[in-house]
Parts: structure tokens; C-alpha cells; sequence
């Protein structure tokens, strides 16, 4: 319930961070939804069947599916033999629909399993030979007869590819294309499976046959499968997704292998649009909520001391410092710029300078140019410790506790009375698990605060939060409750504890508390629009209203437009209704509005498993009606 995302560790939030809870919203409330899809008319059986099965917790994040070999290789080894008289493919069909989870296993440890493949055929075994007639001779044969030729021919590629001889099985299937009198699917996928085996693998090849196959049968699931990993192959991940997901959902979500394998091309096609996005998209603050919760994490300092002749870029700091107290952000970041190009005349106060330009560049996704002015900031103003606290942030940002950890422990021993060293190191240790760890900070951090003062309401917060999660229920209570009675201004502490609430399903005092922390908001200008997203969710699991939930977020991206929480919510609740292509949409809106490559990457996966269910239903519109029946079957999962 922690957030997951390191750059989220100054923003006080006391279990999941509502972006992550919109994303995982499908798996956590997984039997309400397979419900409704059941009864959905038409591609709403689809929409919540695909999502409940594939919905696991690493898709918020990221779509991080396990990895499965799905690759080309050693088809013919170690190949059981088929007892007699069990099912094969039919003939013509080549094993169209489900093809088993213990076969799909094989599959994706031996490479594709041919369809009616002797165990230990050998060429010789093969009775009847037609190997010497000539081309003019076979199509003059009755159709019956053409058959039988081209059943030959296959049998001898079998033969061939039970021996690994994948050339001579590809020249065999195509004689057997060749004198067919009727095109037949599984020629083609078996062609396939030989170029799939070769060395270099022929996935061009591979694609043109599958393309063949597919075109005889829409449904041939083997062929979809052998399409795909060519497709991913040949590094084209897209169409490769379209074919995986079509193979999960024809395969009624059975076979774990392609479901692995949907997950591994996600990750793999949403992290490299999120690299070249990020490395071409212009930097821009995210939305005010986000910033807001940002700054709001820190204590109020007082603003430096102008020398006695300022300079007009020092007078141009302070404007900036003022507009920040002011929440008014973009016009900080001009004014700090403008300060820092006009020159700040003593070390203090450029050390400040940098301070706020390099916040703004963490909070735009610069991160090593956030570094490098924090560094700067540190270089001049050793004794600033906030510039080591936000450093903290930025090596949690690239991976490294332990450099953030350092930053933690010189920022103490240069100022053991800095109440916000203590706060944010808690909030690192609360992304890591480490809940009493977490606890002992923030309860030092609300000591540090003057006796006769309002407090750090979020210090506080956290702290119940942190009790929450190590299983102390009724001291989490008991601190919200002082926390409530401490802070009567402070929406947080209403809203923190509203979702504690909303967690135990108390919906209505969860309802009654996010209200609470709207009113108190509706005083501010802009209000912090977070209340309204989670009453639209707790009115969506208390009553599953889903006008009352779209109407919370249509409220809060009116005030906010750049709220993710909101757009990530509605596209949840677009795809609940079965409006995949809006949902689509709304997931493509969380891309545009994700600050950090992990933020982009996860939205990106829900964007790309969403276009291919809508990709799904166009190319098997029939297929949509079945789905309901399959979500009735997994209610039980």
C-alpha cells in the first residue's frame, strides 16, 4: 500500500497513491468485475475476462510478467510418442482453439509441436510412395487420390522434423501445399514450425506462413502463437501483442505460456516508448495535485535575507520564492530562472536558487540535471540540508537506497534538529517495507516540532499509516483520530484516514470522511482535488455506482485537468463498462500526464493491452458473445 514509485517519497500518501490503486483497480476488485462483465452485452464479457485473468500486481508498475522462452529451438527433442487413439488436431484444422496447457508448456520449452507428429516416425515407415510421380501426374489424379498425396508429403515432413532435418520437412510440406486440392492450415503451420527451427531462425517466412494459415482459419491458435513469436523476433512488438492476446483470449486465458508471453512483450514495447518518449518529450510540470503533495511535504522555511545592495537577480529569487509560497508554480519556475541567468549575488542565496530549479527539474523528469543543481546547491550552502533531503529523492529515482540513505545521514549530522530529515527518510523507509523503521522516524520527526506551534499534520498521518501496516489497527485508529482532532483545518488527515477506512470496506464513514476533507478543500484556491477521486471510488465499491464515481472525476479534472488519478480512474471505469476505446484513449491521456519513466511504463502497458483487446474485437467481432460465458467460469478464480 506504500508508493512504489521512488520519486513519489516526499508525497505524503498513506497507503498506495491513488494513481497505483486506479491501476490495479481490475485485480483488486476482480469478482465485481468478472461479474459485470458476464452479463455485459456483447464485448463486455471481454473487456473484464481479459482483464481479470492477465491483471496481476506487476502490471501496476508496470505490466512485468514473468518471462517464458516462447522462442525456436529444439523442437524435435525429447518428444513423447502419442499413444494410440489419442486426439489429435483434426484433419484440416491443424488444432484450432485450445491446444492444452501441457502441450503450450512443451511448446514453450522444445519450440512448436507439429500437429499429428509421430512420436519415432521415420521416412521409411511410410507405406505408400508417390515420390516418383511427376507434377502433371498428381493433378491428374481424382481429388480423393490428391489428397492422399498431399497426406504423404506431410507425413514424410513429420517424419523429417521428428528428426530434425528442418529443411527437408519445409521442401516436404511444400510439395504437400502444392498438390493439395484444398488449401490446408496445417500444411502451413508446419512449414512454419520447420523455418522457426532453422539457423538463423526464418521468421519472415514464419510470418508469410502463419499469414496463410490464419487466413484458412481465423481461430488456429498454434498458427497465432508461432506468428507472434516472429513477430517478437523480428522486433515487431506490436503485431506480435495483437497476436499473443488473441491466442490468450481464443485460448479462454488456460494456457499460462502466452499469457507470460502477453507480459513479456508488454514490458518490452512499453519501456522502449517510454525511453524515446521521455528522451524527446519537451519537460513540463505535472499536474498542481502532484506538486502541491510535493511541496506541502516539506516544512516552511523562512525565506533568505536579501544582502544590503541586492541585485536585480537576487530581488528576482525572492519574487520566485514568493510565488511558490503562492502555489503559483509555473510563474516560480520562470522567476528562478530569470534569477539564475540575472545573477544571484551571495553564495546563500544561489545555493537556495538552485535548490528550487533543481526540485523543479526532479519534479519534470531532468533527473540528472536535478542532481547536478542540488550537488551545486550543496556546493555553496553546505549547511542546507533540504538539498541533501531532495537528493535522498534523486537516488531513489535511479535505484540506489544506499546512496539516499547517505544523504539521509549527513543531512542529520549537520542538523539533527531538521525535523524533515527524519520525515522523509520515513517516507523511504515506508516504500521499502520497513514499517517500524518508518514509524520511529516520523515519531521524530513530530517531536522535533516547536511545542507551541500547529505541527507537521503529515508526520502524524504516516505514522497511523505505518501502525496500519504492521498490523496495530487500534493504535492507527487511535492516532487518526488525535491526528483528526489536532489538525480540524487539514482535508489530509480526512482524506488519509477516509482511505484507511475505505481499505477495512467501512464505505460509508470512508464516504463520510472524503466529504469531509472536499469541504474543507472548496475553502483553498485551487482545492487539492484527491478527495473527490477517492469518494468516486469508495462510491464504486460501496454501491458500484459508476454515474457517482465518473461524475467525482469529471468534477476533479475540471478543477485539475492534469489530474492522473482522475484520468487513470475513468479509464478503469471506462473499461468496467466495456468501453474499451475510450478506455483506450483514457490510458494513452495517463501516458501523456506520466512525470517519471516508471509512471510512463506502467500506463503505457494499460494502453497497449487495452488497443489490442479493441484489436481483438475487430478481428473476431462472433467471438465477443462467447465471453460472458468465460467470465462466468472464472468466477471462481
Amino acid at each position: 500500500m506504500a508508493p512504489t514509485d521512488p520519486t513519489t517519497a516526499a508525497v505524503p500518501a498513506p497507503s498506495e497513491t491513488l494513481v497505483e490503486r486506479a491501476s490495479t483497480f481490475v485485480s483488486t476488485h476482480r469478482k465485481v468485475l468478472v461479474v459485470a462483465a458476464a452479463s455485459a452485452a456483447v464485448a463486455g464479457g471481454l473487456a473484464y475476462a481479459y482483464w481479470a485473468s492477465t491483471s496481476s500486481s506487476s502490471s501496476r508498475g508496470q505490466g512485468k510478467g514473468g518471462a517464458s522462452s516462447g522462442g525456436a529451438g529444439g523442437a524435435g527433442e525429447g518428444r513423447k510418442k502419442k499413444k494410440s487413439g489419442s486426439k489429435g488436431a483434426k484433419k484440416g484444422k491443424g488444432g484450432s482453439g485450445s491446444s492444452g496447457s501441457s502441450k503450450a508448456d512443451l511448446e514453450a520449452k522444445e519450440g512448436p509441436i507439429l500437429e499429428e507428429v509421430p512420436g519415432k516416425a521415420k521416412v521409411e515407415d511410410v507405406a505408400e510412395n508417390y515420390d516418383g510421380l511427376s507434377a502433371e501426374q498428381i493433378f491428374a489424379l481424382p481429388i480423393e487420390e490428391r489428397t492422399k498425396v498431399a497426406g504423404h508429403f506431410k507425413a514424410k515432413g513429420n517424419a523429417a522434423y521428428t528428426a530434425r532435418q528442418f529443411a527437408d520437412a519445409a521442401e516436404l510440406y511444400t510439395r504437400a501445399i502444392q498438390v493439395s486440392p484444398t488449401p490446408e492450415p496445417v500444411f502451413y503451420s508446419n512449414r512454419a514450425a520447420c523455418y522457426v527451427n532453422m539457423s538463423p531462425p526464418k521468421h519472415d517466412l514464419v510470418v508469410a506462413d502463419c499469414d496463410e494459415a490464419l487466413k484458412l482459419d481465423p481461430k488456429y491458435v498454434k498458427a497465432l502463437n508461432r506468428r507472434a513469436i516472429a513477430l517478437e523476433g523480428l522486433e515487431r512488438y506490436r503485431e506480435a501483442l495483437r497476436d499473443f492476446t488473441a491466442a490468450t483470449i481464443l485460448d479462454r486465458f488456460q494456457n499460462q505460456t502466452t499469457a507470460n508471453a502477453v507480459e513479456r512483450v508488454l514490458k518490452v514495447v512499453a519501456t522502449k516508448e517510454a525511453k524515446e518518449t521521455l528522451e524527446n518529450r519537451e519537460p513540463r510540470l505535472p499536474s498542481y495535485t502532484f506538486i502541491s503533495a510535493y511541496f506541502a511535504a516539506f516544512r516552511r522555511r523562512p525565506h533568505p535575507t536579501l544582502p544590503p545592495n541586492p541585485s536585480q537577480g537576487d530581488q528576482t529569487l525572492l519574487l520566485a520564492l514568493q510565488a511558490l509560497d503562492a502555489a503559483d508554480y509555473p510563474h516560480a519556475v520562470t522567476l528562478v530562472n530569470e534569477a539564475l541567468e540575472q545573477g544571484v549575488s551571495w553564495d546563500e542565496g544561489r545555493a537556495e536558487g538552485v535548490n528550487l530549479r533543481g526540485t523543479f527539474r526532479f519534479l519534470t523528469g531532468q533527473i540528472p540535471l536535478a542532481q547536478a543543481d542540488l550537488e551545486e546547491s550543496l556546493r555553496l550552502h553546505p549547511g542546507l540540508t533540504q538539498s541533501l533531503v531532495k537528493l535522498a529523492s534523486v537516488h531513489m529515482e535511479q535505484g540506489d537506497p544506499a546512496k539516499a540513505f547517505a544523504c539521509f545521514d549527513e543531512a542529520e549530522k549537520t542538523d539533527p534538529k531538521d525535523a524533515d530529515v527524519f520525515y522523509h527518510r520515513g517516507q523511504v523507509l515506508f516504500i521499502m517495507n520497513e514499517f517500524a523503521a518508518a514509524a520511529e522516524n516520523y515519531l521524530a520527526s513530530s517531536s522535533l516540532d516547536p511545542p507551541d506551534g500547529e505541527g507537521f499534520v503529515f508526520s502524524h498521518i504516516q505514522l497511523a499509516v505505518a501502525q496500519y501496516k504492521m498490523g496495530e489497527l487500534a493504535k492507527s485508529m487511535a492516532t487518526f483520530r488525535r491526528t483528526l482532532k489536532a489538525f480540524p483545518g487539514r482535508s489530509e488527515g480526512f482524506n488519509y484516514y477516509g482511505e484507511l477506512l475505505l481499505d477495512q470496506q467501512r464505505f460509508e464513514e470512508a464516504v463520510e470522511k472524503f466529504e469531509k476533507a472536499i469541504e474543507i478543500e472548496k475553502t483553498k484556491t485551487p482545492p487539492n482535488v484527491l478527495p473527490l477521486v477517492n469518494k468516486g471510488l469508495a462510491l464504486y465499491q460501496w454501491k458500484q455506482d459508476l454515474g457517482a464515481a465518473e461524475r467525482c472525476c469529471h468534477e476533479a479534472l475540471r478543477i485539475d485537468p492534469e489530474c492522473e488519478a482522475a484520468v487513470a480512474t475513468l479509464a478503469q471505469l471506462s473499461l468496467q463498462q466495456s468501453n474499451i476505446k475510450e478506455a483506450a484513449k483514457l490510458f494513452r491521456r495517463q501516458c501523456e500526464l506520466a512525470r517519471s519513466e516508471p509512471e510512463l511504463v506502467n500506463a503505457l502497458t494499460y494502453a497497449y493491452a487495452t488497443e489490442a483487446q479493441v484489436e481483438f474485437l475487430e478481428g473476431y467481432p462472433e467471438m465477443a458473445r462467447e465471453l460472458g460465458g468465460i467470465a462466468q467460469g472464472m468466477m471462481g478464480m
